[in-house]
């Protein structure tokens, strides 16, 4: 499909349209991933402040075939938010749209706009002695208009559920300007196709997302976390079934750890408490979180009684405080930000069913050393089966000569979690990164219906071209 640029002749066509604030400076951050892996053409950054001015853009950019990016914190990882070749793009920033519209705390519902910063809904839910359950570590800077777009996880979805099961409506501007009016606070409707959760997931290809209405849920009266050390990962599987078993919906988070996660820990955030070092080669961090009367810690305490009797842990520490306990997450989630520093080679987010993990990850070691000397690291979601499957150079190298072989490990990888009843893109969304696997693995019919959708959604294909759907 041809283009036209947004550049200076059709940045003019929006002047008294909409507000002179809208025009943004077109910084870096932009037309660069945040690790450096895609960058694009500089073209035109408009940062809208309400519905009416996002139609404005989106009819000329329509109008005048102009691709357009939607942006929300620019924390993506699979590239959605960075526009590939071609002529200058319009970036559609919603960080102007940042306002909460309501709250209704006996209803546990929040409806804000899509350029809310993720953590300011934790903030504002707390007012109200309620909680937005969604967590991730950019919580600081990810927006929750990027998050529907990716249908972002985080390590509260054993308990709570993707974005997708956090929302109850979608308010979104289609590229002919018409408004999808959807911010139902229903829990019930059957009137028809689900439109909101055919756009939570699309990352920009469809529409632009402008609000939400989002569940909240009471905070939990008595809330626990402990690490403990597992044998094995699959230790690790029948130590959720326990857990389970023993605590049922208190569980809210089961991370899996592997030992070289503390090391790089290590080095990168000295001044941080580990609760083990010497790392063991695998721990878990569990959360609790119970209903009142309930004691947590003992909670912990019981499960950990039985799983050392059942030879499943051999070591454990149990929050005392909520500062501990706090910590305890701190180093959970500053995790990725000290695999970074390492400089990472491939980072896959992956599902696979609970009981296939232990295998899938003792096959992947296996394909992948026999590619090269890497080092593996995993850590990840385990109580939703979302594995991040990160490899990395030999100590004292960088990454830059490895770099090359990526697409051959990425490719080797996701086919063994194909096999194996997974799935490549587990909670990043496919982005650019992607595609190619959309293409090989995708079944053909799903693909047809999709490009149908992004047809009927959007047919001169402005929104976010290049991204999710691959060429035909």
């Amino acid at each position: 499909m041809t283009y036209a640029p947004a550049d200076a002749a059709f940045a003019a066509r929006l002047e008294g349209k909409i507000s002179p604030k809208a025009f943004k400076e077109p910084e870096p951050r932009y037309f660069e991933e945040p690790r450096g892996r895609w960058t694009s053409p500089v073209g035109l950054v408009l940062a809208p402040e309400n519905v009416e001015e996002v139609r404005q853009i989106l009819m000329a950019a329509n109008e005048a075939r102009v691709r357009v990016v939607p942006y929300g914190g620019g924390t993506g990882l699979v590239g959605a938010q960075i526009p590939g070749p071609g002529p200058a793009p319009l970036i559609l920033s919603m960080e102007r749209m940042n306002r909460v519209r309501a709250v209704y705390p006996e209803e546990n519902v929040m409806i804000v706009e899509a350029g809310v910063i993720m953590q300011d809904v934790h903030e504002e839910a707390r007012k109200h002695d309620r909680m937005y359950p969604l967590s991730l570590a950019a919580k600081g800077s990810a927006r929750i208009g990027g998050n529907l777009g990716t249908n972002a996880g985080g390590v509260n979805v054993v308990r709570y559920g993707n974005a997708r099961d956090l929302c109850l409506g979608i308010e979104a501007v289609l590229p002919d300007g018409r408004v999808i009016n959807g911010l139902s606070r229903l829990r019930k409707d059957n009137t028809g196709y689900d439109l909101r959760n055919l756009l939570i997931g699309s990352e920009g290809t469809l529409a632009v997302i402008t609000a939400a209405t989002l569940k909240l849920v009471p905070i939990p009266p008595e809330e626990g976390t402990a690490y403990m050390v597992v044998e094995s990962p699959d230790a690790a599987v029948k130590l959720l079934s326990m857990a389970k078993s023993q605590l049922g919906e208190g569980v809210s988070a089961f991370e899996l750890i592997k030992g070289m996660s503390f090391d790089f820990m290590r080095a990168s955030f000295p001044e941080m408490q580990l609760p083990f070092y010497p790392a063991p080669p695998w721990m878990v961090l569990i959360d609790v979180g119970l209903a009142r009367g309930n004691d947590p810690q003992e909670a912990l305490e019981n499960l950990f009684a039985e799983a050392a009797e059942a030879g499943l842990v051999s070591d454990g520490v149990i929050a005392q405080s909520e500062a501990q306990r706090q910590a305890f997450w701190d180093i959970r989630e500053y995790m990725p930000l000290a695999s970074r520093a390492v400089g990472g080679i491939c980072s896959h987010d992956v599902s696979l069913p609970l009981s296939e993990i232990p295998e899938f990850l003792r096959r992947a070691d296996q394909l992948v050393s026999g590619l090269g000397p890497f080092r593996i690291n995993c850590f990840g979601h385990m109580g939703d089966g979302n594995l991040h499957y990160n490899l990395f150079p030999p100590e004292g190298e960088t990454r830059d000569a490895y770099m090359p072989r990526s697409k051959e490990i990425y490719a080797v990888v996701h086919e063994l979690v194909v096999k194996m009843g997974g799935s490549f893109s587990a909670e990043h969304g496919v982005g650019r990164l992607k595609t190619d696997e959309m293409k090989k693995f995708a079944d053909p019919t799903r693909l047809d219906l999709m490009r149908g959708i992004k047809a009927l959604f959007d047919p001169n294909g402005i929104m976010n071209p290049g991204a999710v759907l691959p060429e035909a």
